[in-house]
């Protein structure tokens, strides 16, 4: 155990040195083997026959794939439908210096034999990008002595290509959708007349024409603008292992990016001093963005970026507005372009779901906003393998297909980290003009072995744990007592996997050890016990005492008795303080309320909705999980202040919203064994709702109370309460969240063991990349065959 605690301090360390001492932003960011291409292409200033930047045309040759492509590849290694214009771009620019020759033989033998596959799986429709750029690198190719040769079957989707292309260009481009065609200057042809004075006014005052290198590269060559020139040698400069798509990048986007990862990975714990720095200062420079001004170009990333800056933030307690991201809501225009280009807007209208997990009560923005999404999100994926070579690669569309069918606060942490490392993630953010924008550190060998090794690390400490509990719980005559719910392997795989590492090993023993005797206390109550047993089993509790007791009920108060007294004794011993008291008022409460509840039942009373939901907080002990966990916190709270008479709101919408997830999933069979239920009390004050109308009732109040209970966690200045009270209070909610989010998985004996395998025996297992074969660089010759003609292609 100590070993591999070592060698994951070791990888901190050096990954802590390599990527916060040091970061290098432009490192981080994938180059445009597209962008790369027309820098290369641009000749010297002074030798007309040598390039200018000579390091973008060694980059082109140094970057070949091994299947002779240039540009992205998805998880698998496979080429996307980027590369074939990537690929087009940089066989012109080898071509034009006339150096490479076996690089090109490669590339349009990759060309020969990919073009079709890459072309007919996304034939149900392009991107515009790819609809503007791929015609106008073919006819490049051509002007430059590049014969790529299509089968005779693709002739007519290659001229709809080209005839969807100038349909484009004669369409006006609204405010805030898609990009001005002179973003795309390298790809206008010379029917296209473009005037130089047209280009000079819409240079960006770093001298770059919409922040595209290859669109500066071609204003350049045509204006030989000085501003360009100056932009374009700091491109180089900057990014001399090949450009990116778009520069300069947004340093503030690529480190919340980075940051989500480390989180999702499960790695936040060792990071936390650099996630808080940055967070920090992010927040410190938000300020009001004219967002309604921006390029189009720019709208999705922006969208992207402040979402994502949302959800980071919110989670960590900082105060931000929901108009942080959903001031897109309000432009009709961007609303309608989000609509009619889903798949544009995938990744960007992801991160915006992902930060509406998080709603206080009165943002009806962020309601507007989690709807909007979830519409563009689903119509999205329903496109299915359609999309895995246009913007989002299997794994992404796994992830999204998760989100939606299952709430945030319904899952895992432990388990949602797997899911995270197992992907493999290398997915796009959104499209560039020609390529996916992507983040080099999305894809760090270093870093996903540190979160594999840590995962595995927490099994080991999981495994020991659960090991230990079950052997108390045999110890104690809990494990076989003879009737109801043996859980206690499923109480401590909740808890353990709800709450992040640095809360101690005794703590996640001592609510499972909690949940284990409220399981099997509260099933004696429901099933086994007569009344007078139940009485005196009750009576014992309240006086600590259990003189008298025989059978079940002895067996129950021994092991709360030595659970009670070993809890404050490790209190005593940690905090230098004495707990007693409190667990026991706290255990008397909860007992109190399994007897009354119990008396109803076997009377058949039907109590008001406010008596019921006063005892029905308590029964369902959620508290006393909550409570004890908090006493082992490294916080300054008082014993007197965390265990308040009245309970802290927190604590009390953590009893209520708890107790009524349970109710919601557990009606029917509390109907057959004659308990009460807010579902079925609510029918018996409403005669005339039905079942549907109960639930549908319940479901909005519990809605309410849980946009309470997140606020109460999430805003800072709500409360006095230390954080780490406040997430176990989170924590605890998950746990139950995931038991009754849909059915009642708890009750189950096989509904959680999957989940229980994969959080704590089954090994990790990252996805193997399964590249295409290398095909032949000469392929053997197709019967009919399509030479590309621009003339043909054009008329």
């Amino acid at each position: 155990m100590e070993s591999h605690k070592a060698s994951i301090d070791f990888q901190v360390n050096r990954f802590k040195k390599e990527i916060f001492s040091n970061f290098d932003l432009y490192s981080s960011v994938s180059p445009s083997a597209y962008d790369t291409a027309w820098l290369a292409m641009i000749p010297d200033a002074y030798e007309h026959e040598m390039p200018m930047f000579k390091s973008c045309l060694d980059w082109i040759l140094d970057n070949q794939k091994d299947l002779g492509f240039w540009g992205e590849s998805d998880e698998n290694g496979n080429p996307t439908l980027d590369c074939l214009p990537s690929t087009l771009a940089c066989m012109v620019a080898l071509k034009k210096w006339n150096i490479g020759s076996t690089n090109i033989d490669k590339g349009l033998g990759f060309m020969d034999a990919y073009v079709e596959r890459l072309l007919t799986m996304n034939y149900e429709g392009f991107p515009r990008w790819f609809t503007i750029v791929f015609p106008a690198m073919l006819d490049l190719a051509m002007a430059n002595g590049l014969h790529i040769v299509f089968p005779e079957k693709l002739e007519v989707l290659v001229i709809n290509i080209f005839s969807d292309r100038q349909q484009i260009a004669k369409e006006p481009v609204h405010k805030c959708q898609h990009p001005p065609l002179l973003s795309y200057l390298e790809t206008l042809p010379m029917s296209y007349d473009v005037d130089h004075q047209d280009i000079l006014k819409h240079l960006s005052e770093d001298g770059s024409l919409f922040h595209s290198p290859s669109a500066t590269a071609q204003a350049f060559m045509l204006t030989k603008n000085n501003d360009c020139l100056a932009y374009l040698k700091s491109v180089v400069q900057t990014c001399p292992n090949g450009v990116p798509s778009i520069y300069p990048v947004d340093e503030e986007l690529v480190k919340l990016i980075m940051v989500n990862h480390i989180e999702r990975l499960g790695l936040s714990e060792h990071f936390n001093e650099e996630i808080e720095e940055i967070l920090s200062q992010i927040h410190r420079n938000l300020g009001v963005e004219e967002t309604w001004e921006m390029p189009a170009k720019l709208v999705p990333s922006l969208i992207y970026k402040e979402a994502l800056a949302f959800r980071l933030l919110r989670m960590r307690g900082y105060h931000i507005s929901s108009r942080r991201f959903c001031w897109f809501l309000q432009d009709k225009d961007i609303v309608m372009h989000i609509d009619r280009s889903c798949i544009d807007f995938l990744s960007t209208m992801y991160c915006v779901y992902r930060a509406t997990d998080i709603i206080f009560s009165g943002e009806d923005e962020l309601e507007k906003a989690r709807s909007f999404s979830r519409k563009i999100l689903e119509r999205a994926i329903s496109l299915g393998s359609g999309l895995d070579n246009v913007v989002v690669f299997p794994s992404c569309q796994r992830m999204i297909g998760h989100e939606l069918s299952l709430p945030w606060l319904a899952r895992l942490d432990h388990l949602d980290h797997r899911m995270w490392i197992e992907a493999n993630q290398t997915t796009p953010l959104w499209t560039g003009k020609a390529s996916f924008y992507r983040l080099l550190c999305l894809n760090n060998r270093k870093l996903m072995q540190l979160a594999m090794d840590n995962y595995k690390f927490r099994q080991l400490i999981y495994m020991k744990e659960l090991e230990q509990i079950i052997r108390w719980t045999k110890e104690w005559g809990l494990f076989n007592i003879g009737f109801g719910r043996e859980k206690s392997t499923y109480c401590y795989f909740s808890f353990a996997a709800s709450c992040s590492l640095p809360f101690n090993s005794d703590l996640r023993k001592i609510i499972a050890k909690s949940a284990t005797v409220i399981t099997v206390a509260d099933d004696f109550y429901d099933m086994e016990g007569s009344l007078d047993e139940l009485r005196s089993l009750t009576r014992a509790v309240q006086r600590w005492d259990g003189t008298g007791l025989t059978g079940a009920g002895k067996t129950i108060f021994d092991a709360l008795h030595e659970f009670v007294r070993d809890t404050a004794a490790k209190h005593l011993s940690q905090k230098g303080s004495d707990i007693t008291k409190y667990l026991q008022k706290c255990w008397g409460e909860i007992f109190d309320s399994w007897m009354k509840e119990a008396e109803w039942s076997k009377s058949r009373a039907t109590p008001s909705t406010d008596e019921y939901l006063q005892k029905g907080m308590i029964s369902i002990a959620a508290h006393i999980l909550a409570l004890t966990g908090s006493s082992f916190l490294n916080s300054s709270l008082p014993n007197e202040k965390l265990w308040n008479d009245q309970y802290h709101t927190l604590t009390k919408l953590l009893m209520v919203t708890t107790r009524l997830l349970n109710d919601i999933q557990s009606y029917q069979k509390e109907e057959e064994d004659g308990k009460m239920n807010m579902v079925l009390l609510y029918l018996k004050e409403n005669p005339e709702a039905d079942v549907k109308d109960s639930i549908a009732h319940i479901q909005d109040f519990l809605e309410a109370k849980k946009k309470e209970l997140l606020e109460h966690v999430f805003r800072s200045g709500s409360n006095d309460l230390p954080a780490s009270f406040k997430h176990l209070h989170l924590s605890c909610f998950n746990v139950f969240q995931m038991f009754f989010h849909s059915k009642n998985r708890f009750d189950s004996d096989t509904e959680m063991l999957h989940d229980i395998a994969k959080a704590i025996f089954v090994p990790i297992e990252v996805q193997k990349p399964q590249p295409l074969k290398i095909l032949p660089l000469q392929p053997q010759p197709k019967k009919e065959t399509l030479r590309v003609s621009s003339v043909s292609y054009l008329d």
